[in-house]
């Protein structure tokens, strides 16, 4: 009853008619900045930090405000993944498996109806598990030490054989060298330069959202040059821009669990909503996938990243408010803006600032329905996109990725960066080689190293501490069922038993 009476009392503050207004413009804004390719949350929210100050914001008004653009990034992350096989950000990779051939089926507008309710239900659920669960779970998220970390790693990667393509090989080759771009910079032990060619802009790593561009966008548009050279480009059909009851309904268990992954991931520190999206997505792949649809256009292969990538970002909120620690890069952001507003973050945050805390919670509910009120009306709008010519559409979507690395960076040496990864996806595209786990390696492999030095460190050398606690050993267990279920159980010729999901046009 208390959580309830509290609960309340936030809606009192986000009922005001200034947070009410900032959620609504925190939401559309946020939305924008998702959808275009290389911004992604963590920046937006950066970018608007200042609008804030300038607007001399009370902490309450100003966390709102960036929550909501927080909340309004990852919901448009979809736009351009599912449209345009470019992904708005990190998080959005996955939604590109099943987003993009529906988009090229005729069903964008199914795929981003759906991808926005499996959203609302995503961040719904994700803000009562950080109403209820927030204390809970935070004790949970502190067992998880570098070991513990260093297995859940493992585990994400023993699924990927069964993620994309049918070559696992090829998918593994995809893994590796993704791995090998992480370990491109400075030796987190020593500081040592490592593969930088004397470069002294790669001692930093690879930028994720350089290759992420380079390796969709760039590489789309040679694709898009090679198929239009052989006069093999077809304009995609825009389709109905509403998804069926039949879908939804279908995919409702989908987005439950995929809200639920998502959200335990969000709570732990560091692994954020990219690994929940891919965990969702893996999870509800050997779960229902019994006829090999997954990654032909199968709408429940959007619901579960989508759902858990949104759910992540709720459940990151969760360390940040409550012991101080950022679950994701977007919650560092917002965690300096509250101990620039003189306030800080910790198991008295709730009873010393209760107005700031449960008006965030409230709003959150109010942004996912703004969200969700908002966008499915721009559904339509959204996939007119695939109506306009390629020769027009691939050059400013080129454009905007130059331009997104750009404003991030200000550096030349990134677009050519850029474009370097661009030739490499497209060389790889034609070896039928997936792009995905190439992202995926790149983006947990310097955690996944960190994690192993200090495990390392923690037990003198000995490898052994890697399978000291349960937990490390309980994940350990489901990553070797993991490799090895599929190939006793799963494992089929191909094309048997394959049948399009329902509503899939041959």
């Amino acid at each position: 009853m208390e959580t309830l009476h509290l609960l309340g009392q936030g809606f009192v503050v986000a009922f005001q008619p200034l947070n009410l207004l900032l959620a609504l413009v925190g939401a559309f804004a946020g939305t924008v900045v998702g959808a275009l390719p290389g911004l992604g949350p963590a920046n937006g929210v950066a970018i608007l930090i200042p609008v804030s100050f300038t607007l001399g914001l009370p902490a309450a008004s100003a966390m709102i405000f960036l929550a909501s653009v927080y909340y309004g990034a990852m919901y448009g992350g979809r736009i351009s993944s599912i449209l345009l096989n470019i992904p708005g950000d990190e998080p959005a990779v996955m939604t590109t498996l099943d987003g993009y051939p529906m988009a090229r089926q005729g069903r964008g507008g199914s795929a981003l109806a759906i991808s926005a309710v499996a959203s609302f239900v995503g961040s719904t659920l994700a803000t009562i598990g950080l109403m209820l669960f927030a204390p809970v779970l935070a004790k949970l998220a502190i067992r998880f030490g570098p070991a513990e970390y260093f297995a859940l790693y493992i585990m994400a990667f023993s699924t990927l054989s069964s993620l994309t393509g049918k070559n696992p090989v090829k998918t593994l080759i995809g893994a590796v060298i993704g791995l090998m771009l992480a370990t491109v910079g400075l030796d987190p032990g020593s500081s040592i330069p490592r593969y930088t060619f004397g470069q002294m802009k790669f001692f930093e790593g690879i930028d994720f959202i350089v290759a992420i561009v380079g390796l969709f966008a760039i590489s789309e548009a040679l694709v898009f040059l090679e198929t239009t050279h052989a006069g093999e480009f077809v304009r995609y059909k825009v389709g109905r821009v509403a998804a069926r009851i039949r879908d939804i309904m279908r995919s409702l268990m989908t987005m439950v669990r995929g809200s639920v992954i998502g959200f335990v991931a969000g709570v732990l520190p560091g692994a954020g909503a990219s690994l929940g999206s891919f965990i969702a997505y893996t999870f509800e792949k050997r779960l229902v996938d019994r006829k090999g649809t997954f990654g032909t256009g199968d709408p429940r292969g959007v619901a579960a990243p989508e759902a858990g990538n949104n759910a992540a970002a709720g459940g990151a909120l969760v360390p940040m408010l409550t012991l101080g620690v950022p679950g994701s890069g977007t919650t560092a952001v917002l965690l300096a803006m509250l101990i620039t507003l003189n306030i800080t973050p910790g198991p008295l945050l709730f009873t010393q600032h209760p107005d700031v805390v449960w008006g965030l919670i409230a709003s959150l509910y109010l942004g996912n329905v703004v969200l969700l009120v908002l966008n499915l009306p721009l559904v339509g709008i959204f996939v007119r996109l695939l109506s306009v010519p390629g020769w027009i559409l691939m050059p400013v979507v080129t454009m905007v990725g130059f331009l997104g690395v750009y404003a991030i960076s200000h550096s030349v040496f990134d677009i050519f960066l850029m474009i370097g990864f661009g030739v490499g996806g497209y060389l790889l595209r034609k070896l039928d080689i997936p792009l995905v786990p190439v992202i995926l390696g790149l983006l947990l492999g310097d955690d996944m190293e960190v994690n192993l030095r200090r495990a390392l460190n923690l037990g003198n050398g000995n490898w052994l501490t890697l399978w000291q606690s349960p937990l490390s050993i309980t994940l350990w267990i489901i990553a070797a069922l993991g490799l090895i279920l599929p190939i006793l159980f799963l494992r089929r010729p191909e094309g048997v038993g394959e049948e399009p999901p329902e509503g899939m046009t041959e």
